[in-house]
């Protein structure tokens, strides 16, 4: 289980620091702050600049955390709340299917962190090597909720500036899943 966990835990970490400079400095393919931040305005997450570099500070701190295996619940909490926002705002009326632009993949990844939020990073981890025991099914639970806490405050603040007249942006659609693929 050793290697299994780390290698699951690097993978899913160095992803997400990836996924996360694709929104804060358009590396790997993505549109940056300023696309990013467009997309964010035209489904509500107004507004879209600070919406943008929230989004990615917090996949690109999270994937970091997780894949040194520090501050684990931490670390899933911060990629989980991208998550759960991206299915609340884009991907559940699509229903399950990633084929029909649907919430299966940021179910999966969600499942992932919170199980290594469970089970903790395992024995090559800096939390292992500081002394540090973060895991079990409390951490998970809040983590989970940490960040569907998080997700609910940005989706009710965006809500609420829109609502005071924050102008929406194109609403050309995502430019990190134009073609379908998931968040």
């Amino acid at each position: 289980m050793k290697i299994g966990l780390a290698l699951a835990r690097l993978l899913i970490g160095v992803l997400f620091v990836g996924h996360g400079t694709q929104k804060l400095l358009g590396w790997f393919g993505g549109h940056g702050r300023a696309g990013t931040g467009q997309f964010f305005e035209s489904i509500g997450l107004a507004p879209g600049d600070r919406n943008a570099v929230a989004a990615g500070a917090s996949e690109a701190t999270g994937g970091a955390l997780i894949a040194a295996g520090l501050l684990t619940p931490v670390g899933a909490s911060l990629i989980s709340g991208p998550m759960i926002t991206a299915i609340r705002s884009v991907h559940a009326p699509n229903g399950p299917w990633v084929s029909n632009g649907g919430w299966e993949y940021n179910a999966v990844l969600l499942a992932a962190v919170f199980l290594i939020a469970d089970v903790g990073p395992g024995d090559w981890s800096l939390d292992a090597a500081a002394g540090r025991d973060l895991s079990g099914p409390g951490w998970a639970i809040f983590q989970l909720a940490a960040a569907a806490a998080g997700s609910a405050a940005i989706m009710k603040a965006g809500e609420a500036a829109a609502g005071a007249g924050a102008s929406p942006g194109g609403g050309a659609g995502d430019p990190a899943t134009a073609d379908a693929s998931p968040n």
